[in-house]
């Protein structure tokens, strides 16, 4: 193997190794049960969720909306920055909006955050700074802070983004749990594929 490629391979997946295993032990589990209380309260009253992020966690908001849809819960993508051009049109007072922003303080995502509450949402923010502005803004928020990003210049979101992805998933954990969803129910929203078939202790 080339040596570079071997000492930037090994400086990430040890970072991985070791910064991941950190802030998953960090998780404050309040936190995740917050933000379900807050989702749970909405869709009783007929509320539903939206996932939202500009850049790279624009990018996992989809995942996150496609995960949470697949597991009892609803959700829809909203474009981070098509938000403030009309998109907020998919909105209805009472909905939530989880929005992922590492530094929680860029201007694109003020812009979209104040714009969604104005149409009447409640936010879960999503950052690495628990005193960051989205924090304050949001109605719950979940920490996803992580020491280093663990490539070359230390900018590229990498680690921020497993990070953002792991609480999330853990929220939709979480849901998916109240929903009580049957090996049945999930097979029925995801017919395609090895994952749309009953196992043999399902049956």
């Amino acid at each position: 193997m080339n040596v570079k490629c071997e000492e930037a391979c090994s400086f990430f997946l040890n970072t991985v190794g070791d910064d991941l295993n950190d802030f998953i032990d960090s998780i404050d589990y309040a936190e995740i049960e917050a933000a379900a209380d807050l989702i749970l309260k909405a869709q009783k009253k007929g509320g539903r969720v939206h996932i939202s992020g500009i850049g790279k966690p624009g990018h996992i908001s989809g995942y996150i909306a496609s995960l949470m849809s697949s597991t009892g819960n609803p959700a829809y993508f909203l474009h981070g920055t098509e938000a403030v051009h009309g998109s907020c049109g998919q909105l209805v007072p009472g909905d939530i909006v989880i929005f992922i922003s590492n530094s929680g303080e860029t201007a694109e995502m003020r812009a979209t955050v104040t714009a969604v509450k104005n149409n009447g949402c409640k936010v879960i923010g999503v950052s690495s700074n628990r005193n960051s502005w989205l924090a304050k803004e949001s109605a719950a928020h979940l920490y996803a802070g992580i020491p280093q990003e663990g490539g070359p210049m230390g900018r590229a979101p990498r680690m921020s983004i497993l990070a953002e992805t792991v609480v999330l998933q853990a929220l939709s954990v979480v849901l998916q749990a109240d929903k009580e969803v049957t090996p049945q129910q999930y097979v029925k929203w995801h017919p395609g594929g090895t994952l749309g078939q009953l196992r043999e202790n399902e049956k």
